[in-house]
């Protein structure tokens, strides 16, 4: 395998990123979270068109926020939750941590999100309390009727965007439509924060719960009038009260360091999303007809953090990997593959095998997409994966 030329991804995080952030620790500034998180909080919720949201350490960690606040908040009329098949290991594991019922759907034949032909059979013999859906690598899902499932059955919906910043499903965002949301600023998404995640809601009692799960289960964090009341709710000595727990919580806060680093990505965040959305563009163009993709809606706008793609069968996504391969080309499996083949889900449920997810698993790899790459950069990845099709 030659040395690789073109990765999977690139870091956002540029030279005048590092310069401005080494500039900014030679004012000794304080660096663990403070008032940088909070703006960055503020920052992200005015572009994404959100009330709230709470910063932490990582994607992972704020869809555990997500699940343990909706457990916390008694909303749940019971303890299943449908969960995805395509997505990541933490988009579920909570819901196993915390004792909930998991129920595994299948994946969309379009944009590899839940399917939702299965999600209503699961629905209507299960009756769950929670759907967790993914916007999978980007593509928006169907939202229209992912809501009017919602509207007629009830439940409470996660939306996992982890992946996603910047998609837009008929003009509105991705990470707008679930009672809560989560996001990733992992190195590989679509900006970076080093590490971290975010958790947006428009919910004010979800949002307090959230702000006092993420460190210990305190409410120093809240604004002052909330934090009050539960000082008086509870008769709690003043003394006492910075260092009282009300929840049994973690502790998955980010810094002051991310924030600042996370503030100078939105700066450029609008930028990020075009170039990616103009590299995916190409790549559909090139790979039409000869790769099986992702399809979405008119109206939507993809933002991907690479670009998806299914070989015909095991032994042509061989063909394909070991041309990239040698042409310098990062790849991998699409995302995990189907999760209910995992050791993680079979030890504990037996194996959950979908004719669409077990395909995406079988078959599926994944060519890089960051704003790094050119359209010509785009054109020769292309002609590797044509030329291992003949």
């Amino acid at each position: 395998m030659k040395p690789i030329k073109y990765h999977l991804a690139e870091d956002t995080i540029d030279n005048r990123d590092v310069d401005k952030l080494a500039a900014w620790l030679k004012t000794y500034p304080r660096l663990t979270k403070g008032s940088l998180t909070v703006d960055f909080e503020k920052g992200w919720s005015k572009w994404l068109g959100v009330r709230h949201s709470v910063f932490c350490n990582s994607g992972s960690s704020a869809n555990l926020l997500m699940y343990y606040a909706l457990l916390l908040s008694g909303r749940l009329k019971n303890k299943k939750v449908i969960v995805p098949s395509v997505g990541w290991v933490t988009s579920i594991s909570p819901a196993i941590q915390f004792g909930l019922t998991p129920i595994m759907c299948e994946a969309d034949s379009e944009t590899y999100g839940l399917d939702l032909k299965h999600l209503e059979k699961l629905l209507k013999k299960h009756k769950p309390g929670a759907v967790m859906m993914v916007q999978v690598l980007g593509v928006p899902h169907k939202m229209d009727e992912m809501l009017a499932l919602q509207k007629k059955y009830g439940f409470f919906l996660m939306e996992d965007a982890c992946a996603a910043i910047g998609a837009y499903y008929k003009g509105r965002k991705v990470g707008t439509f679930g009672g809560m949301a989560s996001f990733s600023f992992y190195f590989g998404h679509q900006f970076s924060t080093i590490e971290g995640g975010m958790v947006s809601t428009d919910d004010d009692k979800l949002h307090h719960l959230l702000v006092m799960l993420r460190a210990h289960g305190w409410s120093k964090d809240l604004d002052r009038a909330s934090h009050q009341a539960l000082v008086m709710k509870h008769k709690i000595d003043d003394f006492h009260s910075p260092f009282v727990f009300y929840l049994p919580g973690f502790n998955v806060r980010s810094t002051d360091l991310n924030a600042f680093i996370g503030l100078g990505q939105l700066e450029k965040l609008d930028s990020i999303i075009d170039a990616r959305e103009r590299n995916h563009r190409h790549f559909k163009e090139r790979l039409a007809g000869k790769v099986r993709m992702q399809r979405s809606r008119g109206g939507t706008r993809i933002c991907s953090i690479h670009f998806g793609a299914l070989a015909a069968d095991r032994e042509q996504r061989h063909r394909i990997v070991k041309a990239l391969e040698d042409n310098g080309i990062e790849t991998r499996i699409f995302s995990a593959g189907n999760l209910g083949l995992h050791p993680f889900w079979t030890e504990r449920y037996g194996k959950a095998s979908f004719p669409m997810a077990d395909r995406i698993h079988h078959t599926g790899f994944f060519l890089p997409n960051h704003p790094s790459l050119s359209l010509e950069d785009v054109d020769f990845i292309c002609d590797v994966v044509l030329g291992a099709l003949t």
